[in-house]
């Protein structure tokens, strides 16, 4: 995926030079509370080479860094994955601590989307949450998800959403 800003964001492909950040991302219980299990530096060593893997050329898809504009300190991950077979994504998003609540992740949320749509054929772009998550499922309402049911990934239900882009289309307008 091509490095992509926001009003405050840059975000980009991880790096081998980002194994730090990774491995502090992944291992704080804070962070992963409703997004999988925490990891150890063997573990993120080896997840952050799995996540190379994903980078497509002009592609938006695959695990990204997110960086302050200005200072340029790693604040957290922006996804676009695959969600169900080949033909369904996912957005995702989560930020360290420090950055919750000061709209990051909807900045997130709203270019992503668009550039998933710009560069994509797909009608749909899915979100997921664990349903204890309001904070997240605030983000994705806040910008035009709608909550389309349950979703069962890895022995686990979870909300799923959907943004169609004909209404992220219409938003626009």
């Amino acid at each position: 995926m091509d490095p992509f800003e926001t009003e405050r964001l840059y975000v980009r492909q991880f790096t081998p030079d980002d194994a730090d950040d990774f491995f502090m991302f992944n291992s704080s219980e804070q962070v992963m509370q409703y997004i999988r299990p925490v990891k150890n530096r063997e573990e993120s060593d080896a997840f952050l080479e799995e996540n190379f893997n994903l980078y497509l050329d002009g592609f938006p898809y695959g695990r990204m860094f997110v960086a302050d504009k200005i200072s340029g300190v790693f604040i957290g991950t922006f996804s676009i994955l695959y969600l169900d077979g080949e033909a369904d994504y996912h957005i995702g998003y989560a930020l360290m601590p420090g950055y919750w609540g000061k709209g990051y992740a909807s900045e997130l949320v709203k270019t992503g989307s668009s550039i998933f749509f710009e560069r994509t054929n797909h009608d749909c772009l899915f979100a997921i949450t664990q349903p204890e998550n309001k904070a997240s499922e605030l983000v994705l309402l806040k910008n035009k998800f709608e909550l389309t049911g349950n979703f069962l990934l890895n022995e686990e239900w979870l909300n799923k959403f959907a943004l169609k882009r004909v209404n992220f289309l219409r938003e626009l307008v």
